[in-house]
């Protein structure tokens, strides 16, 4: 069954039994009352009759006292200790009570009763006869007026539920198609994705703003992510052919000449070993790059904390002088102590990125210089290497874009640092500025967003 269907049924279902319980509430709610009522009424009618036939009796005949108080549509009679009836009076609507069996009750009785299919009160009381036996005065009154208005209830009340339960199917429909369209039309969007292979997303309402929309715009967001991720698995698969092409190449030729004469010269055995290592590392650095940038920034796990800019810095630059055994000048303005909110791994792995590229393209001494700039903390990473052309600058940023091919290939580059710098700082969210000019060097410049408390 569809779920449009079962919202539907169960709708229908569930608003029809409470219909039918109220309805069956209200029934034997007047049901109770009317009946109560009628039984109410009869008492009181025979408390004030046996009154007054106790007073008239003798001097009015038992027969002619009895007419006087007879029902309208019922019966009265006296009711002796061997239950016989005497003196019985009928209405002349309801002489088949006559032959309803007699019985004499010993104390007061009020209660319903049903003779051939009627309903009547019963009241019995006793009185004592002129001869001084006792005997029972009882009447038997018609409800049958009551029990029609109820039957007219009854059938009113049903109608009733069969009418409401027209607008509550209606309903029911109108609801179960608003709550499956969006998910009706999520599985066209699918079928449409699965069937032609590209990337659909869904119309959404904008007036609406609850769960039938956040899922829409979830299912949305899901299907960016998925495009996002199947571009960049296309662009990792044919960055990787082709960045892979040339350092195997080389390893393919070094292999070649080692296996045919290798072991004959000992020169073209070193030369060929350090070049297969060196391209080896390349590949190696290459790959783990390219996985990286490969990932969606949701993907990172990002953890940010609080982080005192000055110490960071200065331990970061301790470690890279010490591994690369490079001068590198560290300066800090007004002896800086500001805290920052970031990514301390990441924002490690960015600063090593531009150091790493200013200790490959200059021999002089790397300069690092922290500050505050307009409320923004920043980390600028200098050289006095190549530079770039102007013309260039705006490229540096695209993946295995050189400035220097043969010069980049020497130095082990890959084409890919400043466009893992880009991506990591677009993670954590810092700006980078890039100044250069061609013969004098390059400066790079993290700007960090500074935490005011």
């Amino acid at each position: 069954m569809k779920l449009s269907n079962k919202i539907n049924f169960y709708t229908a279902v569930l608003f029809a039994a409470l219909l039918i319980m109220m309805n069956l509430s209200v029934y034997y709610t007047f049901n109770k009352l009317i009946l109560n009522s009628e039984l109410i009424t009869s008492t009181k009618e025979m408390e004030k009759t046996i009154n007054d036939i106790g007073k008239s009796l003798g001097s009015i005949s038992e027969a002619e006292l009895l007419r006087s108080y007879v029902p309208i549509k019922g019966m009265i009679q006296f009711v002796t200790e061997n239950n016989k009836p005497l003196s019985t009076v009928t209405s002349p609507t309801e002489q088949a009570l006559i032959g309803r069996k007699a019985k004499f009750h010993q104390g007061e009785v009020s209660t319903f009763i049903v003779f051939q299919k009627k309903s009547y009160t019963f009241e019995s009381m006793p009185i004592i006869l002129l001869d001084g036996s006792v005997a029972n005065l009882q009447v038997t009154k018609s409800i049958q007026p009551a029990t029609d208005n109820l039957k007219i209830l009854r059938l009113v009340l049903i109608l009733v539920t069969l009418l409401a339960l027209i607008p509550v199917v209606v309903s029911s429909r109108i609801l179960s198609k608003l709550i499956t369209n969006p998910v009706t039309s999520m599985i066209k969007t699918m079928k449409e994705i699965r069937q032609s292979g590209r990337f659909k997303r869904l119309t959404l309402d904008g007036k609406s703003k609850d769960e039938l929309y956040q899922m829409g715009e979830t299912f949305n967001h899901m299907i960016d992510l998925l495009e996002t991720n199947y571009e960049k698995q296309k662009q990792f698969v044919s960055n990787a052919s082709h960045e892979f092409k040339t350092p195997l190449t080389i390893i393919e030729s070094y292999a070649s000449l080692l296996k045919r004469r290798g072991l004959k010269e000992p020169e073209l055995f070193a030369e060929s070993i350090e070049a297969i290592h060196s391209e080896a590392v390349r590949m190696k650095d290459m790959t783990e790059q390219l996985l990286l940038l490969a990932k969606h920034h949701e993907q990172w796990n990002i953890q940010k904390s609080e982080l005192n800019l000055s110490d960071f810095m200065l331990r970061t630059v301790k470690a890279f002088q010490s591994a690369y055994n490079r001068e590198i000048h560290f300066q800090q303005k007004n002896n800086l102590q500001k805290m920052v909110v970031t990514d301390e791994k990441k924002l490690k792995q960015l600063i090593y990125i531009f150091l790493d590229n200013a200790r490959k393209y200059s021999d002089d001494a790397i300069t690092v210089n922290i500050g505050i700039k307009h409320d923004e903390a920043f980390i600028s990473v200098a050289d006095k290497g190549i530079g770039i052309q102007k013309d260039e600058l705006a490229k540096v940023f695209d993946r295995f874009y050189r400035v220097d091919k043969a010069r980049n290939r020497k130095k082990g580059g890959s084409g890919l640092g400043l466009s893992l710098a880009k991506e990591i700082a677009d993670a954590i969210g810092i700006r980078i500025h890039l100044e250069s000019e061609e013969g004098v060097g390059t400066t790079a410049t993290l700007f960090i967003k500074t935490n005011k408390n």
